[in-house]
């Protein structure tokens, strides 16, 4: 507990006692449910990501309830693994959504379906 003085506009001064308490963690820290190169493990979303990329990035932003333009890349990356606490930085999403972008939405979108089936999924 902390004690702190709170002074008043009309000079008087009056002590309180704050407790503070921390907020769990919404999930434990994991990786993703695949890795990035097993596209093989959900080949319709395989196909998507190969034949129609921006159609897996609208899929994958709806299911995060973002724009449809924010579903490729290294920001919308960046906000899901924060969203679920997988380990990671700014700088390693840049690099996976710059070097193999079709790998990055696919591994995205799996992990969002495993998610939905196991009903952990944020709206």
């Amino acid at each position: 507990m902390f004690q702190c003085t709170v002074e008043y506009p009309d000079s008087t001064e009056k002590e309180q006692i704050m407790e503070v308490t921390s907020q769990p963690a919404a999930f434990e820290p994991r990786d993703f449910h695949t890795g990035l190169m097993s596209c093989c493990d959900d080949m319709g979303v395989c196909c998507c990501g190969f034949f129609c990329l921006a159609c897996l990035g609208c899929s994958i932003a709806s299911d995060m309830n973002e724009c449809c333009c924010c579903g490729l890349g290294m920001p919308i990356r960046s906000v899901y693994r924060t969203k679920y606490n997988i380990p990671g930085s700014m700088c390693n999403d840049w690099m996976v959504a710059y070097c193999c972008l079709g790998c990055a939405a696919c591994q995205m979108k799996r992990d969002i379906n495993i998610r939905k089936s196991n009903g952990t999924l944020k709206p």
